[in-house]
């Protein structure tokens, strides 16, 4: 066999195992990414489950507007209710589309980056939908109340107050905790936090997509 006949075969050999380690790498890729696609499931479910909870108070905040209330605070409290079930509803589309913008067939980078964004994106919509809780059933209580023709804030002032007052200590208090926990003498607590706030689905999908990433790379 001449020189040229070897350099020819090794150069077939070599074509072949590099589209076979192509096509393994791409079996690899649509398997791991299909992975992902079903882990983010949960996180798309969850988004439904938020917008049709942020429609409960557009409802009811619908049906105060129609019983005709007179009552500045009783208006007032609806407005509240009101904007929190739109503000619920728009974050959970926003994520929807952070989702939907997660494009399989582009870079590994890209998909990562879309990833985070994502999961930046459902922390905000979390402390969105579940922070104003500390204050937010006092106009809740005050609007059902107007429901049925009465005026909370005019029977008992003392109690919205109180329950204003509590959900701002509440609120503050939770502030001071997120400060605490992210100090950087407790590295190993605010990852905790951080896996806690992103949720296990979006944390497994961005393990996943890094996994793969790092194969890519080797």
């Amino acid at each position: 066999m001449e020189l040229d006949d070897i350099k020819t075969a090794w150069q077939s050999i070599d074509h072949r195992l590099q589209l076979d380690n192509a096509l393994r790498l791409n079996d690899l890729r649509e398997r791991t990414l299909d992975k992902t696609r079903r882990k983010l499931r949960p996180v798309f479910w969850g988004q439904i489950a938020q917008i049709l909870f942020g429609l409960l108070f557009v409802l009811l905040a619908t049906l105060l507007w129609r019983h005709g209330t007179t009552s500045i605070a009783t208006i007032l409290a609806g407005i509240v209710v009101h904007a929190y079930g739109l503000a619920t509803i728009i974050s959970a589309g926003v994520m929807l589309g952070r989702l939907h913008d997660i494009d399989n067939s582009a870079p590994i980078l890209d998909i990562q980056k879309r990833l985070l964004r994502a999961r930046t994106w459902y922390v905000r919509s979390g402390m969105i939908a579940g922070l104003p809780w500390w204050f937010l059933w006092v106009p809740i209580l005050m609007t059902l109340v107007g429901l049925k023709g009465g005026n909370l804030y005019a029977d008992a002032p003392s109690m919205v107050w109180i329950g204003l007052g509590v959900g701002a200590a509440g609120l503050l208090a939770t502030w001071w905790f997120h400060r605490w926990s992210r100090n950087p003498r407790r590295p190993d607590f605010a990852r905790k936090m951080d896996d806690t706030l992103t949720g296990g689905s979006l944390r497994k999908a961005l393990a996943q997509v890094e996994e793969l990433r790092q194969f890519e790379q080797e």
